[in-house]
């Protein structure tokens, strides 16, 4: 862990956290057909991403003793994800939610750790679905659905 790099990335995202509920607020609050308005979501991103941030910061600081760890970083597995994220943005409208989402969750798990597969099934296919049922059902919102070959 290098205090210094989480310092300036915990002020940096504090910085983005702030911009994205300044920008949330001036999006509408309603869309039409729908009870969760755009304003939603990056104004809850940038609530998380300001707490996070504080929270990092202040970690920092209770973490000197430490500091003499030097980690190894590891590359392919942050490949593996980068790429499946660029996959998932666009993917999502073509494919649908659940199956992108479902795709994305099951090779992020898996690249974290290989030897539980079946629950890295169970967890995506579960969080997918439920997420899709909730937002669309519950809350009235809109998500892309399933692909037209689909249905």
């Amino acid at each position: 862990m290098d205090l210094k790099f989480d310092r300036i990335a915990s002020v940096l995202f504090l910085a983005v956290g702030v911009l994205f509920i300044i920008g949330s607020r001036q999006l509408t609050s309603s869309s039409y057909g729908s009870v969760v308005g755009p304003d939603i979501f990056p104004l809850v991103l940038g609530i998380a991403l300001v707490l996070l941030s504080i929270r990092l910061f202040f970690e920092t600081f209770q973490n000197k003793s430490n500091q003499e760890k030097k980690e190894k970083l590891e590359y392919k597995p942050f490949i593996i994800i980068f790429i499946a994220t660029l996959l998932y943005i666009l993917t999502l409208e073509s494919i649908g939610y659940v199956i992108t989402t479902f795709l994305f969750l099951f090779v992020c798990f898996q690249t974290m750790e290989r030897s539980k597969w079946v629950n890295s099934l169970i967890i995506s296919a579960l969080f997918s679905g439920l997420v899709y049922f909730l937002f669309v059902e519950v809350l009235k919102g809109t998500l892309p659905g399933w692909p037209v070959w689909f249905s």
